[in-house]
């Protein structure tokens, strides 16, 4: 196969002249660098370069170019090449103008010039977009077809869950005249939609989630009958536990209803995260983190909701549905938050079918020119708002209180003002959804005057509050508070008044009423609801899972378990 492309363009032929030595030195003997000094030569080098087939890796482009600026040439080479990793170039003072462009465009990362020594301000950047490029799916060769209606339940669910997992796939509407061909090919009809296609090839009437993931390459059963930990849940706590565990050693599984990400992985932009001044969207920073924890040698089974957890001696079991039971030594319990359900007449009925909770960030498309209602005041309204203000015609959100500061971060709030398609209306709520087969209509009330009006509408988001998926964990002896968080460490202590009967030492910061079941991130009494949080207390479980396994080694007997008497070898 030929070299990939790292194509550079500037339109300073000496400074075009050093990007192609910088970058032929460092990567010349595995990438062909090709470059050009003005936009429009640029797409004339991708055109030719894409009818003969060459790959291209990395996109570089100068911002400052006459007729065609770097983020024009970037956002008109992605059509070309989508997959790309896309760099602007750019002068300090065109600082601004390059973080719009990662909101705006969703280019990868921009470089100050000069760039000296390349050794530290550019080859790690190109090493790690390089790398991701490299292990990102290939569309060619793994994509999936989906049929569907756009605004039926089953197909968005298709739809959502392969977006969320990373599967490359292309969606056709049953009105479209290739929608339609597909199905003709196929031998299916409208009545069987969704329909999808797999990547070898077989025909999938309405498929469940769990069938579609093993056609499409997901894993959906433990491999082995013991691990050292088993995590619950695959959002940042949980994907940052599995991170730390493999990384040390333990054989770790993580078990994930849907798909890696939860709320987070819906998130149009992450922008508060330590180390990424620039933002980076839920997608791409679950997706790094997702293969983290798969090259560590993590293993990930994804569609399965988890429906029990038991205790027998030293191991612990959770039982999944289908017949799946997983077995650990230790637990991790990151099953995270879901939103809320708005109570209104008509909503229950249109969910999914206009009406979503989340994001959806792959209806963004199909909102273009038309008006999207959001309902919540924290940072996932918000983000959500930016994000559709892109495509929509007028973004309204829709806040129960008196505004936004008591609940969203003041960056955010600052952003959405200057975003002129955005509006936010306060002391508003809906009183009812219209519609027969999709959303069509809201009916709003100021709660201050009590007045209504009723507005067309076929996109509602809603961001309300959240509440822990724990409802599972009944008779388990995981104890929780009034609203279902998991009490851990010095909580539980607190609410059983003092030390646990029957445990023998205190429980660990995070450890649950269950000796070796840990609990990290949003699911857990007392904890911050932030990503970097997450992150953190997954990490910090790792270790508690050590101190407790090695409790195990000794031939403890900790509280709830028989003597052990094996070592840690002999466990894995």
């Amino acid at each position: 196969m030929d070299k990939p492309v790292l194509l550079t363009v500037d339109d300073d032929p000496a400074v075009s002249r050093a990007v192609a030595r910088d970058l032929r030195r460092q990567y010349g003997d595995r990438h062909r660098i090709v470059r050009a000094e003005s936009g429009a030569q640029a797409l004339e080098a991708l055109a030719e370069l894409h009818e003969r087939g060459e790959q291209v890796a990395v996109l570089i482009a100068d911002q400052r170019m006459p007729q065609m600026d770097g983020v024009a040439f970037l956002e008109q080479a992605a059509h070309l090449y989508p997959r790309a990793k896309r760099v602007l170039l750019t002068a300090y003072a065109d600082t601004g103008a390059a973080i719009r462009a990662i909101n705006d465009v969703d280019i990868d990362h921009y470089l100050l010039k000069p760039w000296d020594p390349p050794e530290e301000r550019l080859y790690p950047v190109l090493d790690s977009l390089i790398s991701a490029w490299e292990t990102a799916p290939v569309p060619d060769e793994s994509w999936a077809t989906l049929i569907g209606a756009r605004f039926s339940a089953p197909s968005f669910e298709l739809r959502d869950f392969l977006a969320n997992n990373g599967v490359p796939y292309r969606w056709y509407d049953v009105t479209q005249a290739e929608g339609r061909r597909i199905l003709r090919e196929t031998g299916t009809t409208e009545a069987d939609v969704p329909v999808v296609i797999a990547p070898d090839s077989t025909v999938l009437r309405a498929p469940s989630k769990g069938e579609l993931a093993e056609y499409v390459g997901l894993s959906v059963t433990p491999s082995h009958d013991l691990y050292d930990v088993v995590i619950v849940g695959g959002g940042p706590a949980g994907l940052g536990a599995a991170v730390y565990a493999a990384s040390e050693g333990l054989r770790t599984l993580l078990v994930e209803r849907q798909a890696t990400g939860g709320q987070a992985g819906q998130s149009s932009r992450i922008e508060n995260y330590l180390g990424f001044p620039d933002g980076i969207s839920g997608s791409q920073f679950i997706g790094r983190a997702r293969r983290q924890a798969l090259k560590f040698g993590a293993e990930i089974v994804s569609t399965r909701d988890v429906t029990a957890l038991n205790v027998d001696g030293d191991v612990r079991s959770i039982s999944c549905e289908g017949d799946v039971v997983a077995k650990g030594h230790a637990v991790v319990l990151a099953t995270g938050v879901s939103y809320r359900s708005l109570e209104a007449p008509g909503l229950v009925e249109l969910t999914d079918r206009g009406v979503y909770y989340g994001a959806a960030l792959t209806t963004g498309p199909d909102t273009r020119d038309q008006d999207v209602y959001i309902v919540g005041a924290a940072n996932s309204a918000g983000q959500a708002a930016v994000f559709f203000a892109r495509y929509a015609r007028r973004v309204i959100i829709l806040v129960r209180g008196k505004g936004l500061e008591a609940s969203m971060s003041h960056y955010l709030i600052e952003q959405l003002a200057q975003i002129p398609n955005i509006e936010v209306r306060v002391r508003t709520e809906i009183t009812h959804a219209h519609g027969t087969n999709r959303l069509e209509k809201l009916t709003l009330r100021d709660r201050d005057s009590g007045t209504e009006e009723t507005v067309s509408a076929s996109w509602l988001f809603v961001f309300i509050g959240a509440s822990p998926r724990t409802g599972w964990l009944d008779g388990s002896g995981v104890r929780r508070d009034e609203h279902g968080y998991i009490l851990t460490g010095s909580e539980l202590v607190q609410e059983c008044g003092g030390p646990l009967v029957g445990w023998e030492r205190a429980p660990f910061v995070q450890e649950t009423a269950v000796p070796g079941v840990f609990a990290a991130g949003d699911s857990r009494a007392a904890s911050v609801k932030r990503v970097a949080s997450a992150v953190g207390e997954g990490a910090m479980t790792v270790m508690l899972v050590h101190r407790y396994l090695d409790t195990l080694d000794r031939g403890g007997a900790p509280a709830g378990g028989a003597p052990r008497g094996t070592d840690k070898e002999a466990r894995r």
